[in-house]
């Protein structure tokens, strides 16, 4: 009785030593600065006030559609096949998304099958012949078969659950990451379409303006070698001529340089961007969306923001990863199989050996490591993890706050290049006035051509400010476009994220 109430005190003993080894290693980790702060999304009641339509409905995911311009079309979905940007992105994704599976396997059990064949001469000065002196310089052949063997590791920390969740913050923000790509894509190339298609419709302009100073150009000198006029006018008149024409090559290599980069974007060879610009302007959309709630509602709809969120989610998963390598790590391996051991010489009974059922064997073996001493890598890892999370929250707010003041701009924007528009509008038809009096007055004889001339080219010059203002405009348009998300949706986003890696 005696000796059996001992033996119980020790096991009871040990338990508790173990108890107090096996909980007492968290007291070491360090408790570090307060983390940071996801910041709240401002209000825009000031900068929504003057906005006229307010719907509810966010831009389409086709939202270039609504331009009317079909070679637009055609260009965006080329690009979206084919631009290299795109199809590098799309392969992180596929990427991250891999690396989820790899995190995800660690909660569940690894099985395999092994088996080894080892031949060997016991050494006659080992250790092993030193105990077994019989045995010394006898050759032996080993054979193993394990049909069965798993290795599990218990997560009583959540680490392995973190790291899974880790890797899908990490996927999610790569996803959101390759709209965004596809999303500046498709702006991208809107945007350099329109200002190509308005220095084309300039060039257009501006061969008019050339052959305008042509003929004046002309009529100075015929009047210069008639005598009714010095030669000053006649120079004037040249070099009136020479500056459109100097204008016109610098709109032809403005708009090779358009055609170029819309044809990068599209993924394809400069040639391919030749004969663009062939369909007419594209419509000026009379409204944007504008939704209420504005502020909040980025978050689902802008994918930059929704990226920068999950790369904090997933950061703040690290840091639990971290503060978990603090603890004991427990573990089970177990085999199940057949091993069986023969002298060289009976190299042939060994197969008989090894499958005979006296030669089944199986073992389970339960682990526990735990970090007593690491030199400080434990709490430098913590550190630099609790760093990291505080980064990626402070680029989320520093998104945010971006995002905010690109919505004010592009609506400022949108706004003030319809006032403008109309303005120009308004100019542009009184100078027709006046050079439609002047075409009368000609009639009548009361003008030569010289007075149509200068009448017509001030009209020219407006409509080719004209042309950039809708490009302008239609620029804009692309801009708001682009602040309000593109389309982008995700409905699984929270609205005002509450990480927090503790």
């Amino acid at each position: 009785m005696r000796s059996g109430s001992t033996a119980g005190q020790r096991v009871w003993r040990c338990l508790g030593i173990g108890c107090v080894l096996l909980f007492g290693s968290c007291a070491w980790i360090p408790k570090g600065d307060p983390p940071a702060q996801y910041l709240d999304p401002p209000e825009m009641t000031e900068t929504l006030a003057e906005v006229t339509s307010r719907l509810q409905n966010w831009p389409d995911d086709h939202w270039w559609e609504q331009f009317g311009n079909p070679e637009l079309n055609g260009l965006i979905e080329t690009a979206l096949k084919d631009n290299p940007g795109l199809k590098h992105a799309s392969a992180r994704l596929r990427q991250a998304t891999s690396l989820v599976k790899v995190e995800g396997a660690r909660l569940l059990p690894f099985l395999e099958a092994d088996a080894s064949l080892t031949y060997e001469r016991i050494s006659q000065h080992g250790v092993f012949a030193a105990l077994n002196p019989e045995v010394a310089g006898i050759k032996i052949m080993y054979g193993i078969i394990n049909p069965l063997s798993f290795r599990y590791e218990f997560d009583f920390w959540g680490k392995n659950r973190a790291m899974l969740e880790g890797a899908l913050g990490h996927a999610a923000a790569e996803e959101a990451e390759t709209a965004e790509v596809r999303l500046r894509l498709t702006t991208g190339i809107a945007r350099a379409y329109f200002r190509g298609q308005a220095l084309q419709q300039q060039l257009t302009i501006v061969k008019t303006i050339l052959g305008i100073r042509r003929d004046l150009k002309n009529l100075a000198e015929t009047r210069f070698r008639l005598g009714l006029d010095n030669d000053q006018p006649f120079k004037i008149a040249v070099a009136d001529y020479e500056a459109a024409f100097k204008r016109q090559a610098a709109i032809k290599d403005q708009l090779d340089v358009q055609r170029h980069l819309l044809a990068r974007l599209a993924g394809k060879g400069p040639d391919e961007a030749a004969h663009l610009f062939a369909k007419p302007m594209a419509n000026i959309p009379k409204q944007i969306p504008a939704p209420d709630h504005l502020s909040i509602g980025l978050l689902v709809h802008r994918p930059d923001l929704a990226a920068a969120l999950y790369r904090a989610h997933a950061a703040s998963r690290l840091v639990r990863v971290a503060t978990t390598q603090f603890y004991p790590t427990i573990d089970l391996t177990g085999f199940v199989g057949f091993n069986a051991l023969t002298l060289a010489k009976g190299t042939d009974k060994l197969a008989n050996f090894l499958f005979s059922g006296q030669s089944f064997t199986y073992g389970l073996a339960p682990g526990l490591r735990m970090p007593w001493f690491e030199g400080g890598r434990l709490r430098g890892e913590l550190g630099a993890q609790r760093a990291e999370y505080d980064a990626a929250v402070e680029l989320y707010n520093d998104t945010l706050l971006d995002a905010m003041r690109e919505v004010a701009d592009s609506l400022s924007a949108w706004h003030t290049t319809n006032e403008i528009m109309a303005s120009h509008k308004r100019l542009v038809a009184s100078l027709g006035e006046d050079w439609r009096l002047a075409k009368v007055r000609l009639v009548n004889g009361l003008d030569d051509d010289r007075e149509v001339l200068r009448h017509r080219y001030p009209v020219l010059e407006q409509e080719y400010a004209l042309r950039a203002l809708e490009s302008d405009q239609l620029v804009a348009a692309v801009d708001l476009i682009e602040s309000l998300g593109g389309g982008y949706h995700n409905p699984d986003i929270e609205k005002r994220p509450k990480h927090n890696p503790s």
